[in-house]
């Protein structure tokens, strides 16, 4: 069967959908009416702009969407069986499979964006990647910090992102380290993504997912709250909501999509991060990139 897989926040880089913009009618019309939608020229800010520019969130979102579902909408042999996205990327993916339109995907990214982006504001937090040590290990020394910290990101065996206040996430690499932890990095991110600082970022979108028209899919999406393949519409919009300060199962997620029957796994998007993921979890995994 045939995987689709959707990057998230980060594989950005300048110049990215170029190519697609200046070789398909199909996509200039898309982020033309991206760019109409948005209010601004989204695309000259992906062809020309500067990573500085590049990392705004009321950029970066969008631009990874945009360049995601153009690449797999312009392409002749885009025949998804079952899809997943990386945080962001689950709203590419839902595009892909025809659950939201174009232009109610792009108008909840950037509504979500936003949101994540106020909610940062209302409280300094933070992220940090941590490597060399099991999931289990990770968790109970976050459950044992007296202050807000979570696992975020399941990415793949070894390599785990934690989530949560300044202070929480400071005191958990230190305990991580000490638990053996390869490394416990701070990452140079907005704020904590996915932990329950995003709860004002939460109830927002929960009223922009509300209000949108979802149609069933073409096929299942697995999705980042649990790693479930999913169909049925209120399934996935609540949670979409969830979301945003549930974590991202993307070891999880892999690995159901293989035991269901995924033989190949094709990135659409920005980069090959997701690539390389699915190879940590799965060395004999087939990976392309659209």
């Amino acid at each position: 069967m045939n995987a689709y897989v959707f990057p998230g926040q980060g594989a950005q880089f300048s110049g990215m959908g170029k190519d697609l913009y200046e070789s398909s009618e199909k996509a200039k019309d898309l982020f033309e009416k991206a760019n109409e939608i948005l209010g601004f020229r989204i695309s000259d800010v992906m062809f020309e702009g500067s990573d500085e520019e590049l990392k705004q969130t009321k950029v970066t979102q969008p631009a990874v969407f945009l360049h995601s579902v153009i690449s797999a909408l312009v392409s002749d042999n885009f025949k998804p069986e079952m899809v997943a996205g990386h945080s962001l990327g689950e709203f590419s993916a839902l595009v892909a499979n025809g659950a939201l339109s174009f232009e109610d995907g792009l108008k909840l990214v950037s509504k979500r964006a936003q949101a994540m982006q106020k909610a940062c504001e209302l409280q300094e937090s933070t992220m940090a990647a941590v490597l060399g040590l099991e999931d289990a290990v990770v968790e109970q020394v976050c459950q044992e910090i007296d202050d807000v910290v979570v696992a975020a990101n399941y990415n793949c065996p070894g390599q785990l992102v934690i989530s949560g206040s300044v202070k929480g996430v400071e005191l958990a690499c230190e305990k991580l380290k000490e638990a053996g932890a390869k490394r416990a990095l701070i990452l140079p991110v907005g704020g904590a993504f996915h932990s329950p600082i995003m709860e004002p970022a939460r109830e927002e979108l929960a009223e922009a997912i509300q209000s949108t028209n979802f149609s069933p899919p073409s096929c299942p999406v697995y999705q980042n709250v649990d790693a479930q393949p999913h169909s049925d519409v209120e399934t996935i919009k609540a949670n979409l909501v969830s979301q945003l300060t549930g974590a991202v199962k993307w070891t999880q997620i892999v690995q159901a999509m293989i035991a269901d029957g995924a033989s190949s796994f094709t990135e659409c998007g920005p980069g090959n991060v997701l690539q390389g993921l699915i190879k940590k979890i799965d060395r004999e995994a087939n990976t392309a990139h659209i």
